[in-house]
């Protein structure tokens, strides 16, 4: 067996009475490539053979490799659908009360209904299994509720996704999404009375929701200030089966702005 020295000099030949083999690995700094020679006949064929140690493999990384552990993101926007032509009866002494009506007649107590709208917050997240696809879900709603007549209402919607990301740079993604979930509307009513002048009060109480399945898609471009901090513009669509019995249409666009963190490295 040869000594760590005796390796690294050239002019120490390997046993065997017609092939001499010459290497060399990252031990011996100061050498050039590793050079195998085979002996006979008229010439010597040589191959250049670049040789690492065992542990310089666990630095390597392939060219172009992205490894993308995953993805969270917040942040605020709007999603709007116009009402429909219903209207409650907003006097809680009438015997109707939150009953349908109609706008417009003697009763000046009843109320139509609003459409959706008003300021949404998101907040979500993506795995990327691979570099152009992925999985996610997000979700977004009214952090304050909203006039709906006679009543109050905050809505919510639920996705998961599948993701495909056709364009990758180093500073920027786009993402196409698509996926099912749920969209809810939570309603409310709030009263207040007060007993003379000396006190008054407000009180709010549930009384019921509405959840629906929803498909949903979505176009988000992800841009890299760092390689962990990005916003992501975002343009969504909601189609809700049976949201017309709350609001006027089963088509729900929204407009979303995100700021995220990536928890590994985004390279191109």
């Amino acid at each position: 067996m040869l000594s760590r020295d005796a390796a690294c000099d050239p002019g120490v030949p390997a046993p065997g009475p017609s092939v001499r083999i010459r290497a060399s690995l990252d031990v011996c700094p100061a050498r050039a490539p590793a050079r195998i020679s085979f002996e006979g006949g008229s010439h010597e064929p040589e191959i250049d053979l670049p040789l690492l140690a065992p542990w310089r493999f666990a630095t390597l990384r392939s060219a172009g490799a992205r490894p993308i552990l995953g993805r969270r993101h917040v942040g605020f926007g709007t999603a709007w659908a116009k009402a429909n032509s219903q209207a409650l009866e907003g006097d809680p002494n009438s015997a109707n009360f939150l009953g349908s009506c109609t706008v417009g007649t003697a009763d000046p107590t009843c109320l139509a209904t609003k459409g959706l709208g008003g300021f949404f917050m998101g907040i979500g997240g993506d795995v990327m299994l691979k570099e152009k696809y992925g999985i996610g879900g997000e979700i977004s709603f009214n952090p304050a509720k909203r006039s709906y007549g006679a009543l109050d209402y905050r809505q919510t919607f639920y996705d998961f996704n599948g993701i495909y990301a056709p364009i990758n740079t180093k500073r920027a993604s786009l993402h196409i999404e698509g996926g099912i979930g749920a969209a809810r509307t939570g309603f409310s009513l709030t009263q207040s009375g007060c007993a003379g002048t000396a006190v008054c009060t407000t009180s709010t109480q549930s009384v019921g929701s509405s959840s629906h399945f929803q498909v949903h898609l979505g176009v988000g471009v992800q841009i890299f200030l760092t390689d962990h901090i990005y916003v992501k513009p975002q343009f969504d669509y909601h189609y809700v089966p049976g949201l017309t019995n709350q609001f006027g249409t089963t088509s729900v666009p929204s407009a979303m702005v995100y700021i995220g963190y990536n928890s590994g490295y985004h390279s191109k």
